[in-house]
């Protein structure tokens, strides 16, 4: 019980701090969705974020995420899955089959196998374009200067519906230069939907217009 209470109230803390950043800022708290990163943690954690009302999930491995969630949609729970991590073209479709969102689209070869995939398996899923803003090797996301590119190679040639971008700063720099550098692609682009800003830079992140906040550790936790 001290454990559903300590997420319990980790989520509760974490959204307050979401809508006092944005207030502060001059938006809707309701704009903006929280997902729970449960990356490394077990299906039980997850059990208890939804019992404390969360309903939004990310995820960084397909497989990982296959073995947590199914059981909990065949158990009638109700809830989002969005995949935050890198994504193989050969797990495309168990991808397309677990999650509601992915939030990794970064080269053709995969915009084209998502392409093929969704119309098979009747799915229409959220989809971002990941934008490796630092420019670190290794990093997935299409870089700043093909980004418009791909957005339209995405639309036109592969006729993907693009939500939004997202992007994961280095850790080495501040992080506001590379949200509002996205912030900028996406509007050039007439996206509406940001997926930046994690545990230690998303009050930061919502001041500079992110929609989507991936908060892991602030919520569950650091697993070692």
């Amino acid at each position: 019980m001290e454990q559903t209470n300590d997420i319990a109230a980790a989520l509760g803390e974490v959204r307050q701090r979401i809508a006092v950043a944005a207030t502060r800022a001059g938006r809707d708290p309701g704009e903006i969705s929280l997902i729970a990163v449960a990356k490394t943690h077990p299906q039980s954690a997850v059990e208890r974020a939804l019992d404390a009302g969360q309903l939004v999930f990310g995820e960084n491995r397909v497989q990982e995420a296959m073995a947590k969630y199914p059981p909990l949609r065949a158990a009638g729970r109700k809830f989002e899955l969005h995949l935050i991590g890198p994504l193989q073209t050969n797990k495309v479709r168990e991808a397309v089959a677990t999650f509601d969102a992915i939030q990794t689209i970064d080269r053709p070869k995969l915009a084209a196998a998502l392409a093929a995939e969704l119309p098979k398996a009747g799915r229409s899923l959220r989809l971002f374009v990941q934008v490796n803003t630092g420019a670190e090797p290794q990093k997935a996301g299409v870089l700043p200067e093909a980004a418009d590119a791909f957005i339209a190679e995405c639309r036109g040639t592969h006729g993907l519906t693009i939500e939004g971008l997202m992007c994961i700063p280095p850790a080495d720099e501040p992080a506001a230069p590379h949200f509002a550098l996205l912030r900028e692609i996406a509007r050039r682009n007439s996206l509406r939907g940001l997926s930046m800003g994690m545990s230690g830079d998303f009050e930061l992140a919502v001041a500079l217009g992110a929609t989507h906040v991936r908060v892991g550790s602030a919520i569950f936790g650091v697993r070692g």
